[in-house]
């Protein structure tokens, strides 16, 4: 049983092109999914094109609190229709 869970972990993060990227975003507080779509694109494209990449959509402070609730729905957030803005903000942001 237990080598079973060891080829589980190990294919599990094998997914993740740039270890050394990931753990950074990990340590900074960043998602698992965000880290690893951050690691595995920088892997594949290199660190300075996928930062200039990025930063086309506004920030979701400027955002209604009607277009958060529905992106929050297209997520999968679950609680979202108690939150207020500034806690949808947060969701969408940890997501």
């Amino acid at each position: 049983m237990d080598g079973a869970y060891r080829v589980v972990t190990i294919c599990a993060r094998a997914q993740i092109k740039d270890e050394t990227k990931y753990q950074k975003l990990r340590d900074k507080g960043e998602s698992k999914e965000k880290a690893a779509r951050i690691a595995n694109a920088s892997a594949a494209q290199g660190g300075k094109k996928v930062g200039r990449k990025g930063g086309k959509n506004p920030s979701y402070d400027d955002w209604t609190e009607e277009d958060l609730l529905k992106r929050a729905r297209e997520i999968g957030i679950k609680g979202r229709s108690s939150m207020n803005k500034s806690q949808l903000v947060k969701a969408l942001r940890d997501h």
